[in-house]
Parts: structure tokens; sequence; C-alpha cells
């Protein structure tokens, strides 16, 4: 609660102790009036607690024309670059590329990606990018959304080249779907996913 205070008129010998009163009192005045507070930090924007899990929950989900791949807590389709295999990060933000193909990072206070429904634990991890963010992966590849897909059920980013690759969504065995017309269910081919 902020409480306006009222100075009476005092001798000018003690004009620099009140002059520090009032310079204390306009920092309070200036605080009570802010209502937006401190700014948060990239890292620290994400909700805290269950939210933050959800905000790196990988799951599987049913997308037209690409069949059963890895999406987000939101449904948004999930995108690796075939230049990163092996967790090699080359899609950054001093290149442009996450502007477009949005990272997925772990919240702060998360160690770990969160295995939702079809998706397999053991092949979610993470790697280092070199501005220290903690991207998640999914058997070995760096996952992104693209900033092209209006929203959840959707993939306009499947087979897109660009940024020293290609781009394809994942099935849950954590191989690239370079088939546009994979079925849900489908198991991935005998040459790792790369067969057309």
């Amino acid at each position: 609660m902020c409480i306006r205070i009222n100075r009476p008129r005092r001798s000018p010998g003690r004009r620099l102790l009140y002059g520090g009163l009032a310079l204390g009192a306009a920092v309070a005045v200036a605080a009570c009036g802010s209502s937006s507070g401190t700014a948060a930090s990239p890292a620290s924007s994400a909700p805290a607690g269950a939210s933050a899990a959800a905000a790196a929950t990988v799951s599987t989900k049913s997308v037209p024309d690409v069949g059963t791949v890895l999406v987000n807590a939101q449904g948004q389709t999930l995108y690796l670059l075939t230049s990163e295999r092996g967790g090699k990060i080359t899609c950054t933000a001093s290149n442009g590329c996450t502007q477009a193909w949005p990272e997925i990072t772990l919240p702060r206070g998360m160690t770990a990606a969160t295995a939702g429904s079809g998706v397999h634990s053991s092949l979610l991890g993470t790697v280092t990018d070199a501005s220290g963010h903690r991207e998640v992966t999914y058997n070995h590849w760096p996952l992104y959304t693209f900033s092209g897909d209006p929203g959840a059920g959707v993939a306009k980013g499947q087979g897109l080249t660009s940024f020293g690759g290609t781009w394809y969504v994942l099935n849950a065995s954590g191989n690239p779907v370079t088939s546009s017309q994979a079925q849900p269910g489908s198991s991935p081919s005998a040459g790792g996913g790369y067969g057309y």
C-alpha cells in the first residue's frame, strides 16, 4: 500500500535531512505506481511447477499428410534439421534461424523434458547451444517448432530446405519422416527413416 506524506515547512537547516527523505519517498511512490514490476528474463518467463513441465512436454499426435509425429504441449508439430545429426547445433539466433524455427528449451529449474503420450522417455535428452540454453532433443535430434505453422495439427515446415539442411517431422522412434504420405502408426523404414 502506498501512503502519501505531506511534509510541513521546515527551517533551511533541515532541508538536507528532508531532501533525503523526499528522495526516498519519491523512489517508494515510483515503485508503488509501477504495475509491471521487474521484467522477467526469457529463461524465467516459463510458468513454474506443473506448467513448466507442460512447457517441456513432448508427445505424439496424428497430423494430416505426415502421420503420427512429435508435438509439443500445445499440439504444435516438432521438427529436426538434418544438418544437426547427433546434436550439432547449426540453427542459432546469430544466423537468424531461431526466428523462423524456435528451439524447444528447458524452462529454468528443469533438468529433463517430460515424455507425453506415445513418446519414449529414453530418447529424450538435451544439448547446450552457444547461448547456454538447454535445447530438448529426441533421439539426439534438437527439436524446433515452425513459425509458419498457424497452429496445432499442421506441418507446413515439412521438407523445407534452409540453414544448411532439410526440416522434417519425427516419428515416435525418433526418425525423420521424409514421406509426405506417412500413415499414423506406420513403422519407420529400415534405412532409418530416410527412404522416399
